[in-house]
């Protein structure tokens, strides 16, 4: 297992799909903390290779490979991508924090779910985070940290999302597992969970004005949220000042159905 001594001045962070949304928010607000960054998209390349810019533009250092987390059976390459861009950017064998953000939209009613909409989610929200996680401890230093991006359906439900929320459920408790687990290494595992945010994910559904006010009203903090609100709580969790919290599910949804 890599050693605390492997680490350097500049820590480094590895976020799953970081091409755009709560990914890219949290990419850059890490590289304005002093995090370097190597970011994962499946097919938005120029998007993920603008926030290599953007990273860059703040002085850091970043870049981006491509992965399909519904695609276990690449992983050993992709970690084996890792470890060369490691050494070729940073001369290091190490990750100091793993953030497991991307994913994909799905919404159908129970009885219209199909097996294959049911894998899906399944492979891209659980099965690929879990898996993945288990490729990439090896480089992960001794203290550092996982952040786990679960969501608010979690605890309050709407009707369609079934599958979203069941398998996001299971991301609650495997972070708590893992607290347990990879505590002797001090490492700790909370997880994010975001309510209604203006992005594109699930084919940007809260760009709408009518459902941001429906859930605005639900709000007590008065408003949808915003990437940047997520990405700051991610942030958080990833500082030293956090360094005693772990397998926590922290709600980021500004007080939502409370």
């Amino acid at each position: 297992m890599p050693e605390t001594t492997d680490r350097p001045t500049s820590p480094i962070a590895l976020i799953t799909g970081g091409s755009r949304g709560l990914g890219r928010s949290t990419a850059l607000a890490l590289a304005e903390r002093g995090v370097d960054v190597i970011l994962t998209f499946v097919s938005a390349e120029k998007e993920a290779n603008d926030v290599v810019r953007a990273i860059h533009g703040k002085g850091r250092k970043a870049v981006a490979l491509r992965l399909d987390l519904g695609k276990a059976a690449t992983f050993d390459a992709f970690v084996a991508d890792v470890r060369r861009e490691l050494e070729r950017g940073w001369s290091r064998a190490s990750l100091d924090f793993l953030v497991n953000n991307a994913g994909i939209g799905g919404y159908a009613p129970f009885t219209e779910t199909s097996e294959a909409a049911f894998d899906e989610l399944v492979d891209v929200h659980f099965k690929g985070p879990f898996f993945l996680t288990q490729k990439l401890l090896p480089l992960l230093v001794d203290g550092g940290r996982i952040v786990n991006m679960s969501t608010g359906l979690s605890r309050y439900v709407y009707p369609g999302f079934s599958v979203y929320a069941a398998v996001k459920g299971a991301v609650d408790v495997l972070t708590r597992a893992l607290a347990v687990e990879l505590g002797p290494r001090r490492i700790s595992v909370n997880a994010v969970a975001p309510g209604g945010i203006v992005t594109d994910f699930g084919g940007g559904a809260m760009r709408d004005a009518t459902l941001q006010k429906a859930v605005a009203a639900e709000t007590p903090l008065g408003r949808v949220g915003e990437p940047e609100d997520v990405a700051g709580v991610v942030s958080l969790l990833l500082a030293p000042e956090t360094r005693w919290l772990t397998g926590q599910r922290i709600e980021v949804t500004g007080g939502y159905r409370l």
